[in-house]
């Protein structure tokens, strides 16, 4: 690669970076990161165990107790997605950067990769939850929940609805998540429930995506949200529920033999799966401007 805009003039030596987009869906928060370490390539298998829960029976004295023999179901996580980057930087372009060019190429890429996955997971996480489990298509307004009309919800009680689904599979309360797009996070914000501090349990600003709290769930906002014509997929759940392995096999440096430059290239090796589908609920959701109703007073 030459960069061609570095000819001949001077140049800022701090090289301006893209934005980066927070790694969302593939947080421990989300997912079970607990296999990630047994990566070695791309198409390796790593098997899941879930123990079955034991049966509390009845006692009764001087009678004896049965003793059961639990099982075990085994699922796969196939690391089957692989992604590169692989860029060459020329040595007059480094030295006229007056610094190491591939440095903030390099974090570039990274975040490049990071996106990458994160998109991916999105799609399985859709495609994951127990069909029971999705609302479906919800006309979500845009505006003071007061002025909700016929057919239409607000993202509020969206949000009330996914934590229905999630408690009628007795899904544990703890760690639960959703995450939203941009649009259905507007929707919230036009809501004093989850505006209040005392309603959303926290004061705090955009961390790793997490915009706020709101029944039961860790709020979070991401641009990779699954899209249907303009519709945001909300997905909602805990981590137990999803498994994401993930390695950087392989980041390196080496001279071009032919140019006068340098070579950096990575490689990234991952997979998901979802291992409890009852433990996530989702649902598409269309915003829209209230109906043309009268404001309740």
């Amino acid at each position: 690669m030459s960069v061609d805009s570095f000819i001949p003039e001077l140049w800022n030596a701090a090289i301006i970076e893209p934005y980066e987009k927070s790694l969302i869906y593939g947080q421990g928060s989300i997912a079970s990161r607990a296999y990630s370490g047994n990566i070695s390539r791309v198409g390796d298998t790593v098997h899941l165990t879930t123990l079955t829960s034991p049966t509390v029976k009845k006692y009764t004295k001087g009678q004896d107790i049965t003793i059961e023999d639990l099982a075990t179901n085994t699922s796969t996580l196939t690391i089957d997605q692989g992604s590169y980057f692989a860029f060459g930087v020329d040595d007059l372009d480094k030295l006229q950067a007056a610094g190491a060019l591939q440095d903030p190429a390099t974090r570039a890429a990274s975040i490049k990769l990071r996106d990458s996955a994160d998109l991916y997971l999105a799609g399985v996480l859709k495609d994951g939850a127990k069909s029971s489990n999705k609302l479906g298509t919800l006309q979500v307004v845009n505006d003071d929940p007061q002025r909700v009309g016929t057919d239409q919800t607000t993202a509020f009680k969206t949000l009330v609805l996914l934590a229905e689904k999630l408690n009628s599979n007795s899904v544990p309360t703890t760690g639960r998540y959703v995450v939203v797009g941009p649009k259905t996070y507007s929707a919230l914000l036009m809501d004093p429930r989850f505006t209040r501090v005392d309603a959303s349990g926290t004061s705090e600003g955009l961390r790793n995506g997490i915009v706020g709290r709101a029944v039961g769930f860790d709020v979070l906002v991401s641009n990779n949200v699954p899209t249907t014509a303009q519709r945001e997929l909300a997905i909602a759940g805990v981590p137990d529920a999803f498994a994401y392995a993930s390695q950087l096999l392989n980041t390196e440096a080496l001279r071009d033999p032919k140019q006068f430059r340098d070579i950096v290239r990575g490689l990234h090796a991952y997979g998901a799966t979802v291992v409890r589908p009852e433990g996530l609920a989702t649902a598409d959701i269309n915003v829209v401007e209230p109906a043309a109703v009268a404001r309740v007073a």
